[in-house]
Protein backbone atom coordinates (compact mmCIF):
# COMPACT_ATOMS: atom_id res chain seq x y z
CA UNK A 1 0.00 0.00 0.00
CA UNK A 2 1.41 3.41 -0.97
CA UNK A 3 1.96 6.21 1.51
CA UNK A 4 -0.91 8.20 -0.07
CA UNK A 5 -3.27 5.20 0.14
CA UNK A 6 -2.41 4.76 3.81
CA UNK A 7 -2.98 8.48 4.49
CA UNK A 8 -6.34 8.44 2.67
CA UNK A 9 -7.49 5.34 4.55
CA UNK A 10 -6.50 6.97 7.85
CA UNK A 11 -8.31 10.18 6.87
CA UNK A 12 -11.51 8.26 6.11
CA UNK A 13 -11.24 6.39 9.43
CA UNK A 14 -10.60 9.59 11.40
CA UNK A 15 -13.61 11.26 9.76
CA UNK A 16 -15.76 8.14 10.32
CA UNK A 17 -16.64 8.22 6.63
CA UNK A 18 -17.01 5.06 4.55
CA UNK A 19 -14.41 5.06 1.74
CA UNK A 20 -16.59 4.09 -1.24
CA UNK A 21 -14.73 3.63 -4.53
CA UNK A 22 -16.02 6.91 -5.98
CA UNK A 23 -15.45 8.88 -2.75
CA UNK A 24 -11.93 7.50 -2.57
CA UNK A 25 -11.31 8.41 -6.25
CA UNK A 26 -12.44 12.01 -5.68
CA UNK A 27 -10.23 12.49 -2.64
CA UNK A 28 -7.30 10.70 -4.29
CA UNK A 29 -7.52 12.99 -7.34
CA UNK A 30 -7.42 16.12 -5.17
CA UNK A 31 -4.63 14.78 -2.95
CA UNK A 32 -2.46 13.69 -5.89
CA UNK A 33 -2.85 16.73 -8.12
CA UNK A 34 -2.63 19.57 -5.57
CA UNK A 35 -5.08 21.64 -7.59
CA UNK A 36 -8.15 23.61 -6.70
CA UNK A 37 -10.43 21.82 -9.14
CA UNK A 38 -14.08 22.48 -9.86
CA UNK A 39 -16.59 19.68 -9.38
CA UNK A 40 -16.82 19.43 -13.17
CA UNK A 41 -13.03 19.03 -13.51
CA UNK A 42 -13.04 16.38 -10.79
CA UNK A 43 -15.92 14.58 -12.52
CA UNK A 44 -13.98 14.55 -15.80
CA UNK A 45 -10.86 13.13 -14.16
CA UNK A 46 -12.68 10.50 -12.10
CA UNK A 47 -14.93 9.52 -14.99
CA UNK A 48 -11.90 8.80 -17.23
CA UNK A 49 -10.83 6.09 -14.77
CA UNK A 50 -14.29 4.92 -13.77
CA UNK A 51 -16.94 5.64 -16.44
CA UNK A 52 -19.61 4.47 -13.99
CA UNK A 53 -19.03 7.57 -11.84
CA UNK A 54 -21.89 9.93 -12.54
CA UNK A 55 -21.87 13.70 -12.19
CA UNK A 56 -24.37 13.45 -9.32
CA UNK A 57 -22.18 10.91 -7.51
CA UNK A 58 -19.14 13.18 -7.75
CA UNK A 59 -21.11 16.21 -6.51
CA UNK A 60 -22.62 14.20 -3.63
CA UNK A 61 -19.22 12.81 -2.67
CA UNK A 62 -17.66 16.29 -2.69
CA UNK A 63 -20.44 17.43 -0.36
CA UNK A 64 -19.82 14.45 1.95
CA UNK A 65 -16.05 14.97 1.93
CA UNK A 66 -16.44 18.68 2.70
CA UNK A 67 -18.92 18.00 5.51
CA UNK A 68 -16.51 15.42 6.98
CA UNK A 69 -13.67 17.96 6.82
CA UNK A 70 -11.60 16.04 4.27
CA UNK A 71 -11.77 18.74 1.59
CA UNK A 72 -12.38 22.48 1.68
CA UNK A 73 -14.66 24.34 -0.66
CA UNK A 74 -13.10 27.54 -1.99
CA UNK A 75 -15.71 29.99 -3.18
CA UNK A 76 -14.99 32.36 -6.04
CA UNK A 77 -17.39 35.18 -6.84
CA UNK A 78 -19.62 34.23 -9.73
CA UNK A 79 -17.48 31.23 -10.56
CA UNK A 80 -17.84 27.55 -9.81
CA UNK A 81 -16.66 26.50 -6.37
CA UNK A 82 -13.27 24.83 -6.25
CA UNK A 83 -12.20 22.07 -3.92
CA UNK A 84 -8.96 21.74 -2.00
CA UNK A 85 -7.57 18.67 -0.21
CA UNK A 86 -4.85 20.68 1.55
CA UNK A 87 -6.27 20.74 5.06
CA UNK A 88 -3.36 22.55 6.69
CA UNK A 89 -4.31 26.10 7.60
CA UNK A 90 -3.67 28.39 4.66
CA UNK A 91 -5.17 31.30 2.77
CA UNK A 92 -5.85 31.61 -0.97
CA UNK A 93 -4.95 33.90 -3.84
CA UNK A 94 -7.27 34.02 -6.87
CA UNK A 95 -5.91 35.47 -10.11
CA UNK A 96 -8.42 37.79 -11.74
CA UNK A 97 -6.98 37.06 -15.20
CA UNK A 98 -6.44 33.30 -15.42
CA UNK A 99 -8.66 32.38 -12.42
CA UNK A 100 -6.10 30.04 -10.88
CA UNK A 101 -6.32 29.53 -7.15
CA UNK A 102 -3.06 29.33 -5.21
CA UNK A 103 -2.35 28.44 -1.61
CA UNK A 104 -0.80 31.19 0.51
CA UNK A 105 1.01 30.16 3.72
CA UNK A 106 -1.01 30.78 6.86
CA UNK A 107 -0.50 33.88 8.95
CA UNK A 108 -2.60 35.03 11.87
CA UNK A 109 -4.29 38.38 11.99
CA UNK A 110 -3.62 40.50 15.05
CA UNK A 111 -6.24 39.66 17.68
CA UNK A 112 -7.58 43.21 17.62
CA UNK A 113 -8.02 43.26 13.81
CA UNK A 114 -11.67 43.51 12.92
CA UNK A 115 -12.91 43.21 16.50
CA UNK A 116 -15.03 46.37 16.22
CA UNK A 117 -16.29 45.40 12.77
CA UNK A 118 -17.35 41.98 14.02
CA UNK A 119 -19.64 43.60 16.55
CA UNK A 120 -19.53 40.83 19.13
CA UNK A 121 -19.93 37.98 16.62
CA UNK A 122 -18.14 34.79 17.62
CA UNK A 123 -15.69 33.64 14.93
CA UNK A 124 -14.81 29.94 14.89
CA UNK A 125 -12.43 30.08 11.91
CA UNK A 126 -11.45 32.37 9.11
CA UNK A 127 -9.60 32.39 5.83
CA UNK A 128 -8.34 35.28 3.77
CA UNK A 129 -8.84 35.27 0.02
CA UNK A 130 -6.56 37.62 -1.87
CA UNK A 131 -7.48 38.65 -5.41
CA UNK A 132 -5.27 40.19 -8.03
CA UNK A 133 -2.87 39.15 -10.78
CA UNK A 134 -0.66 36.10 -10.29
CA UNK A 135 3.05 36.12 -11.02
CA UNK A 136 2.64 34.12 -14.23
CA UNK A 137 0.09 36.56 -15.67
CA UNK A 138 2.04 39.57 -14.44
CA UNK A 139 5.24 38.27 -16.01
CA UNK A 140 3.51 37.49 -19.31
CA UNK A 141 2.40 41.13 -19.58
CA UNK A 142 4.06 42.59 -22.72
CA UNK A 143 6.68 45.19 -21.86
CA UNK A 144 5.14 48.64 -21.92
CA UNK A 145 1.65 47.10 -21.98
CA UNK A 146 -1.14 48.41 -19.85
CA UNK A 147 -2.38 46.56 -16.85
CA UNK A 148 -6.04 45.70 -16.71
Amino acid sequence: MSKLSTELEQAFQAAALRPTAQRYAVLEFLAEHHVHATAEEIFGAVNRYDPRASRATVYNNLRSLAKAGLVREVMSEGKAARFDANLRRHHHFICERCHTVEDIPWFDLPHSAGRAALGGREVSKYEIVFRGVCLRCRNSQPEGGTKS
